[in-house]
């Protein structure tokens, strides 16, 4: 069995615009992936994760990108959403037996475009890209469950959410 990855499927046009960045900015040896916005780093492979995942009944939502940050070795975008959040958590205490303690923590939604550099890089990119970075809206659309692979990671099942409004959030 392998170890799953749950990640928030984004709309073409985001996905295209962080793969672009992470395509520019991450160390080419180490990119084995797409831009992800990762909600669980390890889930286990088993039927009541996808059982679970399978009867989230919720409408796609927009979520706002906030921030060029450092992330120590890297730069991420992050991303504040109240739905985001409110998912995550109803996510946490579905799988509560089930989580590593990573996952257990509250989440911090960014999309790292570059990761496994010298401070230095992190700064020289921050200083490119600060001066031009606005806020702007990405579209949340579903889930994605990866199988991780030892470094690559291989798409496993999709989840998609409704795109009918009115939709009840988590906390309703």
């Amino acid at each position: 069995m392998h170890t799953c990855i749950l990640t928030a499927r984004l709309d073409t046009k985001s996905q295209t615009f962080f793969d672009d960045r992470r395509k520019l900015y991450f160390p080419a040896e180490r990119n084995l992936l797409n831009a992800h916005l990762t909600l669980f780093h390890n889930l286990p492979d088993d039927p009541e994760v996808l059982l679970q995942l399978e009867n989230i009944v919720h409408c796609s939502f927009i979520a706002r990108v906030c921030a060029l940050k450092s992330i120590g070795n890297g730069v991420a975008y992050f991303i504040e959403s109240k739905e985001l959040q409110l998912l995550h958590r109803f996510l946490q205490q579905q799988f509560q037996s089930m989580l590593i303690a990573q996952d257990r923590q509250t989440l911090r939604p960014h999309i790292t475009i570059q990761n496994k550099v010298s401070v230095e890089k992190v700064k020289s990119l921050l200083t490119k890209l600060e001066p031009t970075f606005e806020p702007l809206n990405i579209n949340v659309e579903g889930l994605d469950l990866w199988h991780y692979l030892d470094g690559p990671w291989r798409h496993y099942r999709y989840f998609p959410f409704q795109h009918l409004l009115p939709c009840k959030g988590f906390d309703q």
